[in-house]
């Protein structure tokens, strides 16, 4: 900006005004702030010191110079942005958010691990994949606790074959890492959501799986994450793990998967399938990636079917008067009980 203006004598804003007319009439559209342009105008500046160009000869040499390293600089710029934003096109962009809390005890988190390295080696999962508009889709592993707790486990990665599902499975056998502390469901949407800036993939939905054993009790309202994430065209699938009976029970709210289907997901065809013990976990994953990724609208089950008759699956539902904050106050209960003795 600042060679332009020199150029035609003129402020920063009549010199943008005088590039935008050139870039509108090439159809165009150049951020003048961006690095592409940045780097068009770096090479201005080393064309105008290689010919020693004076601004003091007379304004048609003015406006023929500055004609010419215009146009260079749309194609310059044009050239870099097409570079900036290419993308691969996929069916689905998938975070797979998983609960790392300190309330998941280290069997149940190899559970959790060895079902998704399950899963992506099941023939069911690779043709719901091969079978979408693209046949390929883009998946990033992430284990949550706190509001500031979040760790990538295995970044983006693009799948599209058997091949490519193996080599996921592989990089999520790594040795699982301690857990951390608190519960925080907003803080893994959150983070998830910003996943997939920049991410180097064009998904034709974006969708955030959460799985945890609890509800959230750390950070902001996990209904207003919730609603942010949705707002940008995100789903929010869940996979609620009512599978208590450990010291860390009694922190837990009544019925999970409610607080779930009112609380954590939301979204288009958003849904979620309740997990009531461990053994039920490899299947429920299973079932969840198939639909996640085919993009399938799952049909509304009820919650009370038989265990035989597989985990049930849940659609999205919309119960104002449903308490979102319980979580948050069970802790605060907690912490003042803890206190008095």
């Amino acid at each position: 900006m600042r060679i332009l203006a020199k150029l035609n004598g003129t402020d920063d804003k009549g010199a943008a005004s005088g590039f935008n007319h050139i870039v509108g009439n090439d159809r165009q559209v150049i951020d003048l702030g961006s690095a592409a342009v940045q780097q068009a105008v770096n090479r201005i500046e080393v064309a105008l010191c290689s010919c020693d160009l004076r601004y003091t000869s007379a304004m048609s040499s003015r406006r023929k110079a500055l004609s010419s390293f215009l146009s260079l600089a749309v194609l310059l710029a044009s050239s870099f942005t097409r570079a900036e934003s290419a993308e691969t096109d996929v069916d689905v962009e998938l975070v797979l958010a998983v609960d790392a809390s300190r309330s998941m005890e280290p069997f149940e988190q190899k559970i959790q691990r060895d079902g998704y390295i399950a899963a992506f080696r099941r023939k069911e999962v690779v043709d719901a994949i091969r079978e979408g508009v693209n046949g390929r889709v883009a998946i990033t592993y992430v284990e949550w606790s706190g509001s500031t707790m979040q760790r990538i486990i295995v970044p983006w990665t693009l799948v599209d074959s058997a091949e490519s599902a193996e080599r996921l499975a592989t990089e999520l056998s790594q040795p699982i890492l301690p857990t951390l502390s608190r519960t925080s469901i907003s803080g893994a949407i959150d983070f998830s959501s910003a996943l997939f800036d920049n991410n180097g993939f064009k998904g034709l939905r974006k969708v955030i799986d959460i799985s945890g054993d609890g509800a959230n009790n750390n950070g902001r309202s996990v209904a207003d994450a919730r609603n942010e994430a949705v707002a940008k065209g995100i789903t929010i699938n869940g996979l609620p793990l009512m599978t208590r009976g450990d010291f860390y029970s009694d922190w837990a709210v009544a019925d999970l998967d409610i607080y779930y289907s009112n609380c954590v997901i939301g979204g288009p065809g958003a849904f979620m399938i309740p997990v009531n013990s461990w053994d039920q976990f490899p299947e429920a994953v299973h079932r969840k990636l198939v639909l996640e990724l085919a993009g399938d609208t799952p049909v509304m089950q009820k919650a009370d079917r038989a265990p035989s008759e597989g985990a049930p699956i849940i659609l999205a539902q919309n119960k104002p008067e449903y308490d979102c904050l319980s979580g948050e106050r069970i802790w605060q209960k907690r912490m003042q009980d803890w206190e008095a003795r």
